[in-house]
């Protein structure tokens, strides 16, 4: 059993790793026999195996490689690669594109998803309907979250909505950086020493460890810091951390503005 070590903050989480069982199917395997009879009988029975085999399999049969990806997909399908880089260059036409930042404050909005958009119940009947996509933004300027329908047959946005106070799951990009935000600031001296003490070097990059995170509720904290009041409005992230190939670090108690750019320590 390997020990918990435990500090203040830092805790490098030691558990059993998750194995993850592989079954091989093997047929036809012929076993050691005896000389005689039995041996015979085996063979013969291989050998009728065999024969059923080829018979089941047309001799004029063709294996036919998987089709690929076109450039557009069909009723329900979710969206092609094309689909999606061509959706993302029609909803950042105009203005999104200058006025909005994304999460490293570089001009444009924070791309978070791209999905195939849910058909109207009047249009649900018709085979002929366009194929739509929702791109989903988060603007760093504004705090908003910003979803553009585009139109895939006509090449228009049909739709823009924009709202405030909704926090969907953060994006790649959001868990880097809300990472690097970490190991830059003197509150994640804890995370970068029980590092050194699993690895025997420095954390330097968020590319040293395995991430994952959750969007923070402030409603889900009794005693709630001040800094984190804004969370909610602000996109705030609790981030989970593993060393690759290593143990888990608990950094749970450590809160990610990604707004203010800012560490807030829970308690």
């Amino acid at each position: 059993m390997r020990e918990l070590v435990r500090r203040h903050l830092g805790k490098v989480v030691a558990g059993t790793a998750v194995a993850v069982a592989a079954t091989a199917v093997m047929a036809g395997i012929t076993l050691p026999g005896t000389a005689g009879a039995g041996e015979s009988r085996g063979q013969d029975r291989s050998a009728a195996a065999g024969a059923a085999q080829q018979n089941a399999i047309p001799k004029d049969a063709v294996v036919e490689a998987a089709p690929e990806e076109g450039e557009k997909g069909i009723g329900s399908d979710p969206l092609t690669d094309d689909e999606m880089k061509r959706a993302e260059t029609i909803a950042m036409k105009g203005d999104l594109r200058r006025s909005a930042r994304d999460v490293e404050g570089d001009r444009g909005p924070q791309l978070l998803a791209n999905n195939l958009s849910e058909v109207a119940p009047t249009e649900a009947v018709d085979p002929e309907r366009p194929r739509r996509a929702d791109i989903v933004y988060y603007d760093y300027k504004n705090d908003a979250l910003v979803t553009k329908t585009v139109n895939l047959a006509t090449g228009k946005v049909e739709n823009t909505d924009t709202s405030h106070g909704v926090q969907p799951p953060p994006a790649k990009d959001e868990l880097r950086e809300a990472a690097e935000l970490l190991i830059a600031d003197p509150l994640g001296a804890d995370l970068k020493k029980d590092y050194k003490d699993a690895m025997g070097k420095e954390l330097t990059s968020p590319g040293q460890l395995t991430l994952s995170a959750f969007v923070f509720h402030k409603e889900t904290v009794e005693k709630l810091p001040a800094p984190l009041d804004k969370c909610g409005e602000h996109r705030c992230l609790s981030v989970v951390s593993k060393v690759v190939n290593g143990p888990w670090i608990d950094t749970r108690d450590l809160i990610v503005d990604l707004s203010d750019r800012k560490v807030t320590r829970l308690r």
